[in-house]
C-alpha cells in the first residue's frame, strides 16, 4: 500500500504536467491555427485584390487593344485616304504637265509660225521695197523709207508678225490706192537736159505722169526704159508732137477745173521702150 501511493502520486503528478503540456500545445496549436487563419485570410484577401487588379489590367489591356485595334483601323483609313488623295494629286498633276506640255507645245509652234510668217512678212516686203524703187518715180523715197523700215522691225523682232501683217497691209492699200488714184501738184523737176524748173506735174495711177511748166511752153512725158544694167529707168521724153503737147495741156487743165470734164486721149503710156540708151 506504502508503495502504492507514491506510485498513484507519481502518476497523477505524471497527468497533471501531462494536462498541462496538453493544454499548452493546445494553446499553440490554436495560436498557431490562427495565425495560419489569419494567414490565409491575408493571403486570400491578397488574391481576391490580386485577382480584382488582374481582372482590371485585363480589362485595361482589352480596352488598350480594343483602341489600338481601332487606332490601327482608323489610321489605315487616313492612310488611305492619303494614298486616294495622292493618286488623285498625282493624276492631277500628270494632267497638269501634260497639259503645260500640250500648251508649251503649242507656244513653240504658235512661235515657229510666227517666226515663219515673219520671214514671209520680210520677203513680201523686200518684194515691195525693190517694187517701189523701180516704180513711178513719186514720192519714192518715203515710200520705200516706210517698207524698208517695216523689214528692218521684221528682221531685228522689233515688230510682231500681227503687226507686221497690219503694217504691210496698210501700205499695201497705201500703194494700190497710189496706183488707182490721179493726183496733180505743183513741184520742182529737173528735166533731161539737167535744167530744174517748176511744173505742174500730173500722175494717173502708177501708170502716166506727165508735167508743164508754168509759162506753158514746156512739156513733158515719163518713160520707161531698160538700161544696159538691164534695170529699168524713167526719163523725160519732151519732143512732144503739138497733139501730144495738146493732149498733156487739156489733161492738166481739166485735174485743175480749168475745162470741164471730158475725155482726154492720151496716148503715150509707160510701156517699155525699145531702145537702149
Amino acid at each position: 500500500m506504502k508503495i502504492l501511493l507514491p506510485i498513484l502520486f507519481l502518476i497523477s503528478l505524471a497527468t497533471g504536467q501531462t494536462h498541462a503540456d496538453s493544454i499548452q500545445r493546445r494553446t499553440a496549436l490554436l495560436a498557431e491555427k490562427a495565425a495560419l487563419e489569419s494567414d490565409i485570410k491575408k493571403i486570400n484577401a491578397q488574391i481576391v485584390q490580386t485577382d480584382s487588379l488582374s481582372r482590371a489590367e485585363k480589362k485595361f489591356n482589352s480596352q488598350q487593344q480594343a483602341r489600338q485595334r481601332a487606332d490601327v483601323e482608323r489610321r489605315k483609313g487616313e492612310i488611305e485616304q492619303l494614298n486616294q488623295k495622292l493618286n488623285e494629286l498625282s493624276a492631277e498633276m500628270r494632267r497638269e504637265k501634260n497639259s503645260i506640255a500640250n500648251s508649251q507645245f503649242k507656244v513653240d509652234n504658235i512661235n515657229s509660225t510666227r517666226k515663219a510668217l515673219a520671214a514671209q512678212l520680210v520677203v513680201h516686203c523686200r518684194k515691195l521695197e525693190e517694187f517701189v524703187k523701180n516704180g513711178l518715180p513719186w514720192d519714192t523715197e518715203s515710200r520705200a523709207e516706210r517698207v524698208a523700215v517695216l523689214c528692218q522691225d521684221l528682221e531685228n523682232g522689233a515688230a510682231t508678225a500681227e503687226e507686221g501683217f497690219s503694217r504691210l497691209r496698210a501700205i499695201y492699200t497705201e500703194e494700190i490706192r497710189f496706183g488707182d488714184e490721179v493726183q496733180i501738184s505743183n513741184r520742182s523737176i529737173t528735166r533731161s537736159s539737167g535744167e530744174v524748173i517748176n511744173a505742174n506735174v500730173l500722175r494717173i495711177g502708177n501708170q502716166w505722169i506727165v508735167y508743164q511748166d508754168d509759162a506753158g511752153l514746156m512739156y513733158g512725158v515719163l518713160l520707161r526704159k531698160k538700161g544696159l544694167s538691164g534695170k529699168y529707168e524713167y526719163i523725160w521724153k519732151e519732143n512732144l508732137s503739138f497733139e501730144e503737147r495738146q493732149a498733156v495741156k487739156t489733161a492738166i487743165d481739166v485735174k485743175l477745173s480749168r475745162k470741164p470734164p471730158q475725155m482726154v486721149l492720151l496716148p503715150l503710156s509707160l510701156s517699155i521702150g525699145s531702145d537702149v540708151f
